[in-house]
């Protein structure tokens, strides 16, 4: 089964890969290698895994305004999540997914507890919805 769900676009594009959630905010810079998409921030309930090709998603951002360049830079690489889910998309985050061309959206109204990773997801940011393959737990 394939569910709808509507949010709000924030950065143009359509994209899929595997879900990777986080509980926790995600600061790009210091926290993420540019050079590989490892999550290298100590302490982080995703430290040691790679978001390359992922669809990341995660409460927030936090952390400087350069974290927006680290996303371009992961971009670059091709390290970079395959899109992004946010519950709430804040400027850093925004501005890296648009200049790194990754598809983005948020106000789902789900909860991140609710999504499981693994899960085949596609995120469509034109049309602020991503699509989700499977059932949703309770949360």
């Amino acid at each position: 089964m394939i569910l709808r769900i509507r949010g709000r676009g924030i950065s143009r594009g359509r994209a899929s890969g595997p879900l990777l959630v986080s509980p926790a905010p995600i600061s790009f810079l210091s926290g993420v290698d540019p050079e590989s998409g490892i999550i290298v921030e100590k302490g982080h309930p995703l430290q040691g895994t790679s978001i390359a090709g992922t669809v990341l998603a995660f409460p927030y951002g936090k952390g400087s305004t350069v974290g927006s360049y680290v996303l371009y830079a992961l971009s670059r690489n091709r390290h970079a999540p395959a899109a992004i889910i946010n519950t709430e998309a804040e400027a850093i985050i925004a501005t890296g997914a648009i200049i790194g061309g990754i598809p983005m959206i948020d106000h789902t109204g789900l909860s991140l507890a609710r999504l499981k990773n693994g899960t085949p997801v596609t995120v469509d940011g034109d049309l602020g919805e991503m699509e989700y393959e499977g059932t949703l737990p309770d949360a």
